[in-house]
């Protein structure tokens, strides 16, 4: 019998419907597109990933873990929204909303589904830097994607060995400066439906052993909706030296300036289906919108120690300010002063047993939030009287160590301990007798175990134990019953049990994935009650989140088709009850994500340069609150894109157009779980086309 064996190669871009309906489904749209596959068929073969922390192939990992490429030449999108790249991977829901006030909502195999803004419950990090701060609150919005290389989308227990809030790690690289002594200059200019417009340029050159690359962008739009219009500023920046072959230093900067982005707020179920672009008077009134800026920079050191022995370093440090007006008048503007950083250290190493590999790397990581936050009365759009008043801090240590072993040349063991202390403390300058502090402390171990049946079949499964702490924002209220009722500082962080199994298969321009999964968390933080845009929130145990993901490319001479499936079956496995909307039973499902979700893609490349694609997106019913006593419906949109590539001169020229929803369907693209005011409905945009020009010197 043929043996394979974990190999680590040089790092290359990557990465039931009811019955019938889904056979019926999958047979006809085959398996779906990669958007930037070609005729190579080497690019569905071997792939690095490094989202477990050491980089290996991504058919050896026994993990869960998908690796999306972008190359932002001759990628038919328009680069804004981590949601244009992510359908393709199982298991994640990357929902954009139409309201750029929010941010995307991210969810993995269910984790951080509640989430009302931001991401919370899946940890974000760009160039190895963390995009989500220490009580478990992220940003996805942040990423530059048009000097992006790859995403990385990390699911299951491994994921627990990224600490709180862990549920799964979403992971996105800047592009190398080049290496060949020239310099590349590139530009790029979209635009449209509802006004939107993009600009980008970008510079990059450099040789063995000193390079860099910096790329800036604009992007702006009207709106699906009627006030949600918004304007984002992005640049991004890194500097790679290689002062000696066993040195490498990278140091990172950038920018997100968002003047304006206008919040439509939710519609009721009514108000969605007699006209989903229309806008609730509420956000007229109190001119509900949002405004960012952040500057972060980092430097990321790697040097070998000898061929064994390699240390990572990692330091960072940035500033993010917010300013948000609320649809109420008490406490209805948010203005946030955040500072943060972090700094990290790993040792690895890599040596045998017995003549087999083993691999080890064990670490430190440290960061922290300060957040100074006022509140204010909200008049007509305008900030008042001031209402709240804080220092509000979060910082977390941790320790950790994973352990990779080829006990046999078929088979392979790893196991991994994350040791976690996170503390959050409130320090009220209007009211001290609510200050206070709370620790939490966790230790996540993971264990994993891969056979290699077939050079083109191993068989994985691993099981691990994660936690998520209440959030800043979770913390903020433990009564609605005052105008200031102080910080809920006894709700307890959740923990999880998860295990799965899978299978990867490859062969050629072909490659399969099918994963089952298997989670349940105790002290899960849910919603007690609401009141005057105040959210108090419980604990509850026996959340439940078990299910099915299935991955499959392929590619047939100028045809390549990719699909991507997930069935997740996530319910409340005890009742609890909602102050203010009653008992919760047991068994009730998971309010924000479908139980079923399909993703496929298929192209056709007729000539060299020419591109054709088409694209379908079907979820299933998703239920809006914890209740319930609502969902909003199931849908299948279709989408339709196109692409040229050709030379002027010097420069290389990529136009291409794309046209999304393509029968105009009315569906809601995301649901704002428990809302108070049951305006749970964010319509996704209707039949749009988008068209661009990029070109590279």
């Amino acid at each position: 019998m043929s043996t394979s064996t974990p190999a680590t190669g040089q790092p290359t871009i990557l990465t039931t419907m009811q019955g019938a309906a889904f056979l019926l489904t999958l047979s006809c749209a085959g398996v779906a597109a990669a958007q930037n596959a070609d005729a190579n068929p080497k690019q569905l073969e071997d792939v690095v990933v490094t989202a477990n922390r050491s980089e290996q192939r991504r058919f050896d990992t026994p993990a869960s873990i998908d690796a999306v490429p972008v190359d932002p030449l001759r990628l038919g999108s328009p680069l804004v929204n981590m949601s244009e790249l992510l359908s393709v991977v199982p298991g994640i829901q990357a929902r954009e909303r139409q309201n750029y006030a929010q941010d995307l909502q991210i969810s993995v195999r269910g984790f951080g589904s509640r989430s009302t803004f931001g991401v919370r419950g899946v940890r974000i990090l760009i160039d190895g830097i963390p995009a989500t701060q220490p009580d478990g609150q992220g940003q996805a919005a942040t990423a530059s994607l048009t000097s992006a290389k790859r995403i990385e989308v990390l699911r299951g227990p491994v994921a627990q060995l990224y600490g709180n809030a862990a549920g799964g790690v979403v992971q996105v690289f800047t592009a190398d400066p080049p290496t060949d002594g020239r310099v590349h200059l590139g530009a790029s200019a979209g635009a449209g439906s509802y006004n939107q417009t993009q600009i980008e340029g970008s510079i990059a050159g450099g040789n063995d052993v000193i390079g860099g690359l910096l790329d800036v962008s604009q992007y702006a739009t009207d709106g699906y909706r009627d006030h949600s219009a918004a304007r984002r500023n992005q640049l991004n920046a890194k500097l790679v030296a290689r002062p000696s072959s066993d040195t490498t230093l990278t140091g990172v900067f950038n920018v997100f300036d968002q003047p304006l982005a206008q919040d439509p707020l939710g519609l009721t179920r009514a108000q969605f289906d007699q006209n989903p672009r229309q806008v609730v008077q509420p956000a007229l009134t109190f001119n509900t919108r949002k405004t960012i800026r952040q500057h972060q920079g980092g430097v990321v050191l790697e040097q070998r120690l000898s061929a064994s022995d390699t240390i990572n370093a990692r330091v960072y440090a940035g500033t993010r300010q917010v300013f948000q007006t609320l649809a109420l008048a008490a406490n209805g503007v948010v203005d946030l002063d955040n500072s943060y950083g972090g700094a990290g250290l790993s040792w690895t190493r890599k040596t045998s047993v017995n003549g087999m590999p083993l691999n080890w790397t064990v670490g430190v990581e440290s960061d922290r939030l300060d957040q100074e936050r006022r509140g204010f009365n909200n008049v007509n759009g305008t900030p008042g009287a001031i209402s709240r008043s804080e220092l509000d801090k979060a910082q977390n240590t941790d320790f950790f160590g994973q352990l990779d072993w080829t006990f046999l040349p078929q088979w392979k063991a790893s196991a991994g301990v994350r040791s976690s202390r996170v503390r959050l403390n409130i320090d009220d300058r209007l009211t001290p007798v609510n200050n206070g502090t709370v620790d939490y402390r966790n230790t996540s171990p993971v264990l994993g175990l891969v056979w290699y049946a077939r050079e083109d079949l191993n068989f994985y499964g691993n099981i691990g134990r994660g936690f998520e702490t209440p959030t800043l924002a979770e913390s903020a209220y433990r009564s609605t019953a005052t105008a200031s009722p102080g910080p809920n500082l006894s709700l307890r962080a959740s923990r999880s049990l998860q295990g799965e199994i899978g299978a990867k298969y490859r062969s050629g321009r072909h490659v399969a994935d099918l994963a089952l999964f298997d989670a349940t968390s105790q002290d899960e933080i849910v919603p007690l009650s609401t009141l005057n845009g105040r959210t108090v929130y419980q604990n509850v145990d026996e959340v439940k989140r078990r299910g099915l993901e299935l991955s499959l490319q392929s590619g047939w001479g100028q045809v390549s088709t990719r699909v991507a499936y997930t069935y997740l079956d996530a319910q409340f496995g005890k009742a609890y009850v909602n102050v203010q909307n009653g008992a919760v039973a047991a068994g009730n499902r998971l309010p924000g994500v479908p139980a079923h979700s399909l993703s496929t893609q298929v192209e056709f490349k007729p000539t060299q340069q020419a591109t054709v694609g088409a694209e379908m997106r079907l979820d299933s019913k998703v239920y809006v609150n914890d209740i319930n006593s609502e969902a909003a419906p199931g849908y299948a949109i279709f989408n339709l894109r196109g692409a040229y590539e050709f030379r002027a001169g010097p420069s290389r020229m990529f136009l291409y157009g794309r046209l999304d929803n393509v029968f105009d369907r009315q569906y809601a693209g995301s649901v704002i779980v428990n809302d108070g005011n049951r305006r749970f409905y964010e319509p996704a945009a209707g039949r749009r086309l988008f068209v661009g020009l990029r070109t590279q010197f």
